[in-house]
C-alpha cells in the first residue's frame, strides 16, 4: 500500500511537472515586427564646451547571450565582473567618429582597438583629446584619441580598476591623468564554493531604529566583506599623455578623485569598515581627504559614518558634512551641507539645511553661506555676487529656486520660484552653464542676466523657451519659444547669445532627432546630423494624443496608435494594449498634466507596445494613471480605486472615439507598471488578458516602502495587503503573462516575486504564463531575449486578445 501511494505522489508529481513547464527554445515574433526590431541604432551625440566639435558614439542595439553569460561577483550593491574589473552590466559604444561643426561629413577615429568595448570618455581639459577606456580579456586600457589627427592609441602597462566607477581623472592642466590601476600585489579572490567558513553570520541591532529599503545584491558574509575590499581596492597613478607613470598614492578603496579647478588640491573619498549586509556600499563609512597636486597629504576633512540607522522618511538624511565639492566659480574654495534638522523630516524647524565653504588653505572656520527651508537639492555656481540655490520637499512637492549672494549671507536669499515641482506647466526653465577660466561650469552671465531653457509644456501643448534672467530685478524677458505645431524642438545648448545663435535637435513623427545650429534673431536653421529613420514601414501610422477625464474629474491623457492605413471612416472595431506606469501625485491639477506631444518622433523598443499597430492593434502608450492623494490623504490609500478608474476611463474615451471592441483590450506594464497590471486583473474585468513584465507583486517583501509609499508595512498594513496582487491571488482569474529577468538587480523586484506569485495564482487555477529570460536583469538587453520576449507577447495578445473566445 505505501509503495502504491508513493508511486501515485511520483505520478502526480511528474504530471504537475509536465504542465507547468514548456521546454522551448528561443523564437522570434512575427516579421513586420522583427524588421523593426533588428535595426541599427543612430549615434550617441556630444559636443565640447564651445560648441564647435562633435563626436558620435556608436553602439548595437543588444548585447549578446555571451554579454550576459560573463563571470560576474554580486557585492556591496555592485555587480561586478572580476576578470576584467568593470560592471558587469556596463553597456560599451563599438565605435567613435568626429566632426567640426564646420565639417560636412564625419570622420572616423583611426587605431582604435579590435573589437572595442568603449566606456568612460573624457575630453582632456583643452578639448583637444578624448580618453576612453577598453575592455579587453585581460582588463581595462586606458586610451587616448588626438582630435587633431584623428587617431587613437593605447596608453602602455596601464590595467585600470573601473569597479567603482569612472577610473580616471585628468589633471587641469591636461599634461597627465590620475588613474585608479590594480594594485601591484593585489591578492586573488576568494572561491565562495570552496572556502569554509570559519563560524556563523551573526548580525545585531543596538537598540537604534533602522528601516530601509528591500536592496539586493548586498553583502552576505565575511567572504564577501574580504572580496569585495580586494575589488574595490586601488592605487593611483599619475600618467603623461606618453604613457610615463609614478605612484601618486598607495592603495585603498578610491571612489571619487576631484581636483580644485585650479588644480592645486585633490579632494579624494575613499570607502572604509565597517561594512554592513543591509544596505549598498554608497551607505558604508567614507573618510574625505584633502591632498596637493603632486599627492601629499593636507588634511583629514571629513568621515562619514555607516548609514544604516538614519531617521524614517524620503527626506531623512545623514548628519554632518555632506554633498562636499569644490565651488566651480573659485579656485580652490569647498562647500558642503549640514542638516540642521538631525536629518529628521519629522522634527519641526524653519530651516532644514546649512550651506557652508571654506577656502585654501582649509586651515580657518567655515562660513555659512544660506539655508534652506526644503532639503537641500543642488547650487548652479555664478560669481561672487551671484549663485542659483534649489532645495525641495518630497511630501507636499514643492521646490524653491532662490539666488543668493555668497560672499555676504547678512542678504536673505530672493526667491526665484516657488512651486509644485510637479506642476510641469510652471516650469521656469533650467540656468545655462559655460565653460569658465578654471575649466569648470559655471552660469552662463552677461552682467547680472542669465539665461534658462525650458521645456515649454502648456495646456495646448509643447513650446519650448529660452528666457533671461535678471538677477537684479529678477525680471525675465522671453528670447525665443519654439513655435512648430507638426514637429518638436529640443533646446540643447547657447553658443553665442549676442549673434542668437544655439544648439538644437528637431523630431516629428517620421523625423528622427536630428541637430541643427539656430539663430533665434533670424530663425535660420543649419543642419548639424542628417540621421534617417530606422522605423520606414509606419511612416504613415496615424498618432494622437487623447485627453479624457475619469469619473471624478482628474483629466488624463495618452498616445493612441492605429495601424498604417486605417480606415478613420469605416473605424474597424480594433483589439487594443494599454501600456501605462503609476504615478503618485499631491494634487489633481498637476496629475492632470501632460507632457505627451504627438508630433515626437514615433520611437520604438521593447519597452512599449507600438510594435503591435504592425499586427493590426490600436495602442494606447503611457496613459496617465495618476494615483492622487491631496492634503493628508495618502495616494496609496485609494490606489485600487484610482487604478480600476484610470483605466475604465481610457477604455471609455478610445471606445467612444469608435476605434475599438472594448470586449478586446489588454493592458500591460513594466515594473511598478506590471504590479499595476497585476491589480487590474484582480480588481476589474476591463481587460480581455494582461502583460506584467519585472514587477513585485507582495509588498509584505518591501515592508519599509516601495515607490512612492514611505509608511512601513506596521503603520499601513490594510494598504499593503489591499495594494498586493499575490494576497488576492484568488481572485485574479483573467489570463496573465508574467516575465521576469532571472538575473533582476532592481530593489524590491527580485526574480522570486514572479516565481511566488505564478505559483500563487496556479493553485487557484488562474490561466497564467511565466517567462524568466536567463541571464536578464531589471531591463533586458541580450537578443535572443529580447526577440523571444516579443514572440512571447505577440502569442499571448493573438490567444487572449484578438482572437479571444466570445
Amino acid at each position: 500500500m505505501k509503495k502504491t501511494i508513493l508511486l501515485l505522489i511520483a505520478i502526480v508529481a511528474v504530471s504537475i511537472s509536465v504542465q507547468s513547464q514548456e521546454n522551448i527554445t528561443y523564437q522570434t515574433p512575427p516579421k513586420e515586427i522583427l524588421e523593426l526590431v533588428d535595426i541599427e541604432r543612430a549615434p550617441s551625440v556630444f559636443l565640447d564646451s564651445k560648441k564647435e566639435q562633435m563626436l558620435f558614439l556608436y553602439r548595437n542595439s543588444f548585447k549578446t547571450l555571451d554579454d550576459l553569460n560573463q563571470s560576474e561577483l554580486r557585492l556591496g550593491g555592485l555587480r561586478i565582473n572580476p576578470q576584467t574589473n568593470i560592471s558587469s552590466t556596463i553597456t560599451y559604444y563599438n565605435n567613435l567618429k568626429y566632426k567640426r561643426i564646420s565639417d560636412k561629413e564625419v570622420s572616423q577615429i583611426n587605431g582604435l582597438p579590435a573589437n572595442p568595448n568603449i566606456a568612460h570618455t573624457s575630453l582632456s581639459p583643452d578639448e583637444t583629446k578624448l580618453a576612453f577606456t577598453h575592455t579587453s580579456q585581460n582588463g581595462v586600457e586606458l586610451w587616448l584619441a588626438d582630435l587633431r589627427t584623428l587617431n587613437a592609441k593605447k596608453i602602455e602597462n596601464i590595467v585600470l580598476n573601473a569597479n567603482a566607477g569612472f577610473p580616471y581623472t585628468w589633471f587641469r592642466d591636461g599634461s597627465a591623468i590620475l588613474v585608479r590601476t590594480i594594485p601591484a600585489n593585489a591578492q586573488p579572490l576568494i572561491d565562495t564554493q570552496k572556502a569554509l567558513p570559519e563560524g556563523p553570520i551573526v548580525s545585531t541591532s543596538d537598540g537604534q531604529i533602522s528601516q530601509n529599503r528591500t536592496y539586493q545584491d548586498l553583502l552576505k558574509n565575511p567572504i564577501d566583506e574580504a572580496n569585495f575590499e580586494k575589488l574595490m581596492s586601488s592605487e593611483l597613478y599619475k600618467v603623461d599623455l606618453s604613457g610615463n607613470k609614478s605612484l601618486w598614492k598607495e592603495a585603498g578603496m578610491y571612489l571619487s578623485e576631484s581636483f580644485s579647478p585650479d588644480g592645486k588640491y585633490v579632494l579624494i573619498t575613499t570607502l572604509a569598515r565597517p561594512f554592513s549586509y543591509l544596505v549598498p556600499y554608497f551607505s558604508f563609512p567614507m573618510n574625505t581627504e584633502i591632498f596637493s597636486s603632486d599627492g601629499k597629504f593636507l588634511m583629514n576633512f571629513n568621515k562619514q559614518p555607516l548609514l544604516e540607522n538614519l531617521p524614517k522618511g524620503f527626506m531623512a538624511t545623514q548628519t554632518g558634512k555632506r554633498n562636499i565639492a569644490w565651488r566651480s566659480d573659485k579656485p580652490s574654495t569647498l562647500y558642503w551641507v549640514e542638516a540642521l534638522d538631525e536629518g529628521d523630516p519629522e522634527i519641526k524647524v524653519d530651516f532644514r539645511d546649512e550651506v557652508f565653504q571654506l577656502d585654501a588653505p582649509f586651515t580657518e572656520n567655515p562660513k555659512s553661506m544660506v539655508k534652506t527651508i526644503n532639503r537641500y537639492a543642488g547650487i548652479t555656481w555664478g560669481s561672487d555676487k551671484y549663485a542659483i540655490l534649489r532645495d525641495r520637499w518630497w511630501n507636499t512637492r514643492n521646490m524653491k529656486i532662490y539666488v543668493f549672494n555668497p560672499s555676504d549671507n547678512s542678504l536673505a536669499p530672493r526667491v526665484v520660484s516657488d512651486r509644485n515641482y510637479q506642476d510641469v506647466y510652471s516650469d521656469p526653465g533650467s540656468p545655462q552653464t559655460e565653460k569658465n577660466n578654471y575649466g569648470t561650469y559655471s552660469l552662463k552671465m552677461d552682467g547680472s542676466k542669465i539665461y534658462l531653457f525650458g521645456d515649454g509644456f502648456t495646456a495646448k501643448g509643447q513650446f519650448p523657451f529660452i528666457d533671461e534672467l535678471n538677477l537684479e530685478t529678477l525680471k525675465t524677458k522671453r528670447l525665443y519659444q519654439s513655435s512648430y505645431t507638426d514637429k518638436v524642438e529640443g533646446l540643447i545648448s547657447l553658443i553665442d547669445t549676442k549673434k542668437g545663435t544655439i544648439i538644437t535637435r528637431v523630431e516629428s513623427p517620421n523625423e528622427y532627432p536630428n541637430y541643427f545650429i539656430r539663430n533665434i534673431k533670424n530663425n535660420k536653421l543649419q543642419p548639424l546630423t542628417s540621421f534617417e529613420n530606422p522605423f520606414k514601414s509606419i511612416d504613415n501610422v496615424h498618432k494622437e494624443v487623447i485627453s479624457y477625464k475619469r469619473d471624478d474629474g482628474v483629466q488624463l491623457s495618452g498616445t493612441l496608435y492605429l495601424p498604417v492605413g486605417y480606415d478613420m471612416q469605416k473605424k474597424e472595431k480594433l483589439p487594443m494594449i494599454m501600456w501605462a506606469y503609476p504615478t503618485e501625485y499631491k494634487d489633481a491639477s498637476s496629475a492632470g498634466q501632460t507632457t505627451a506631444n504627438p508630433n515626437s518622433f514615433t520611437n520604438l523598443s521593447y519597452g512599449n507596445p507600438i510594435y503591435w499597430i504592425t499586427r493590426g492593434y490600436a495602442v494606447l502608450n503611457d496613459a496617465a494613471f495618476p494615483i492622487v492623494g491631496e492634503g493628508n490623504a495618502e495616494p496609496n490609500d485609494t490606489f485600487v480605486e484610482q487604478l480600476v478608474a484610470n483605466a475604465k476611463a481610457a477604455i471609455d474615451a478610445v471606445d467612444k472615439l469608435g476605434y475599438i471592441d472594448r470586449n478586446r483590450v489588454a493592458v500591460g506594464g513594466h515594473s511598478y507598471g506590471a504590479f499595476m497590471t497585476a491589480n487590474l486583473l484582480t480588481h476589474s474585468d476591463l481587460f480581455a488578458a494582461g502583460i506584467a513584465r519585472s514587477g513585485a507583486y507582495n509588498r509584505t517583501l518591501t515592508p519599509f516602502g516601495f515607490q512612492s509609499e514611505q509608511r512601513n508595512y506596521w503603520e499601513a498594513s490594510e494598504v499593503y495587503d489591499r495594494m498586493s496582487p499575490f494576497m488576492n491571488a484568488d481572485k485574479m482569474k483573467t489570463p496573465m503573462l508574467l516575465i521576469h529577468g532571472e538575473a533582476d538587480n532592481n530593489s524590491g523586484t527580485h526574480t522570486m516575486q514572479s516565481e511566488r506569485y505564478f505559483q500563487a495564482l496556479k493553485s487557484f487555477g488562474a490561466p497564467v504564463r511565466l517567462v524568466i529570460l536567463p541571464k536578464e536583469s531589471h531591463g533586458y538587453v541580450a537578443k535572443p531575449n529580447v526577440l523571444h520576449l516579443l514572440w512571447e507577447q505577440d502569442q499571448w495578445l493573438e490567444k487572449y486578445v484578438k482572437n479571444k473566445k466570445q
